[in-house]
């Protein structure tokens, strides 16, 4: 049978349809191949929310096709994704060699076009039509012993989003928000607990607005948070993220969750995106920096230690010096864990490409290096408070750049590095902070649980 390589880029989102599409080929009889050059298809699951990630993956194309052509080598290669739904036929329009464009809500389809496009029974394929259910088919998991993939998982509870903010292009690549229903999420993670997984991360475009069509309020619960509880009754599982939810979405049910549910880490991913009212409101955000701030304040009385990281674009069409500041303020106010912070990048279709004032690129770059400065700062501070003490992590497996040192992660989410062994793998321990790297932990071993 044929080999396949799946390269991803963009987010958590992207990375969990690569595995499900990775095992629905596995499951056909494929084999993963190691790198492009070894398969004989190469597929390239791409993102949009980013001018510079379309062109990464166009140009990574480019360099497949043609090494595959000066080597003389037959190979099928097609893009999947975001970009893929956006661009559709053009893609192939601009790279001829392209065989396959596969959108959003056709991951399922990839085997069965495969097996076409191998067998000569078709010569090109371009699918990004809507289909309906789509959010019920990704479901298959490469638990194949691998650190990663055996210890965690990402679960998928619904496509779409349905908040349109200007400056993103993701409800047209993704369609309207459709969830899952609660049995069957909770039914695929009892499936991967009883296959060794014990940490499992909800996943959503905006999780937070799962099942708001389908499951009224039960007892002051949103969907969200009746998901949560179901999930968290799951014997053998011992750790419950989430991400990534919107501001508008913790009502007092969620923030109360954090205190009731053990297994629900104290660790949440919050987008900010700017510290000005007036941007926020530009942006379509539906919330004020002082809601914001208030959401903290909630949760950090709920889960005292609770590690909060979070998004901020910089530059957004409109943005003064004064709209800049309010966001450093608000960054100096929250103590934030770690942001991503993004130079805004216009989207085509997006309100927010066509708006006045567009931010000059000199002046998205300058601001970009300020805040992460000072987010750097303020992380390395708090990174610093875990020396000397005592945390729990659950072990992931070898570290990629040293494989003589372990790592794990602490339940409000620090990557923690140990000289460990595979007998450690998959295993709740605790470690006791020695030193600290770059967003990183080292744990003394001479304290592990043996």
């Amino acid at each position: 049978m044929p080999s396949v390589f799946i390269k991803t880029y963009g987010c958590q989102m992207n990375e969990r349809d690569s595995e499900a599409v990775a095992a629905q080929l596995v499951a056909k009889g494929y084999s993963l191949a190691r790198s492009e050059s070894a398969a004989d298809v190469v597929l390239l699951n791409t993102c949009s929310v980013r001018d510079f990630a379309e062109q990464k993956a166009i140009n990574k194309m480019r360099n497949v096709v043609g090494t595959a052509r000066s080597e003389k080598r037959s190979q099928i290669v097609g893009f999947m994704g975001c970009m893929a739904q956006s661009r559709g036929r053009e893609l192939i329009d601009k790279l001829p060699d392209v065989d396959l464009v596969l959108g959003t809500q056709k991951f399922h389809r990839a085997a069965e076009y495969l097996d076409e496009l191998l067998a000569g029974k078709r010569e090109k394929i371009v699918d990004v039509e809507a289909e309906a259910k789509s959010e019920a088919t990704i479901r298959e998991h490469l638990l194949n012993g691998s650190a990663k993939t055996s210890v965690s998982a990402f679960v998928s509870i619904m496509q779409g989003c349905n908040q349109h903010c200007t400056f993103c292009i993701v409800p047209s690549t993704r369609g309207e928000e459709r969830s899952r229903t609660i049995p069957d999420i909770v039914a695929e993670c009892r499936e991967l607990v009883s296959r060794g997984v014990r940490e499992i991360t909800l996943l959503g475009q905006i999780v937070t607005s799962f099942g708001k069509r389908d499951h009224p309020l039960l007892d002051g619960k949103s969907a969200f948070v009746q998901l949560l509880d179901a999930v968290h009754e799951i014997d053998g599982l011992e750790r419950v993220r989430f991400t990534s939810p919107h501001p508008k979405g913790y009502g007092d049910d969620l923030v109360e969750a954090y205190a009731r549910l053990p297994k629900l880490c104290e660790s949440a991913h919050i987008p900010l995106q700017s510290g000005s009212d007036r941007l926020l409101k530009l942006m379509h955000r539906g919330y004020t920096r002082e809601r914001f701030l208030g959401v903290i304040e909630k949760l950090r009385k709920a889960r005292p230690g609770i590690g909060i990281t979070t998004d901020i674009i910089v530059g957004f069409p409109g943005e003064t010096e004064a709209d800049f500041e309010m966001t450093l303020s608000l960054c100096r106010e929250v103590q934030f864990d770690n942001a991503y912070i993004f130079k805004y990048s216009p989207r085509r279709d997006t309100p927010a490409a066509d708006m006045p004032d567009q931010v000059p690129q000199e002046i998205r770059e300058e601001r970009n290096h300020r805040l992460l400065e000072l987010v750097n700062e303020i992380a390395a501070r708090k990174y610093d408070t875990f020396i000397g003490q005592q945390v729990q992590i659950l072990v992931e497996g070898p570290s990629k750049k040293n494989a003589a040192r372990y790592t794990g992660r602490t339940r409000c989410n620090r990557i923690v590095l140990f000289d460990g062994s595979t007998r450690h793998q998959g295993q709740l321990m605790d470690v006791k902070i020695e030193r600290t790297g770059s967003f990183t932990l080292y744990g003394d071993p001479a304290v592990v649980n043996l």
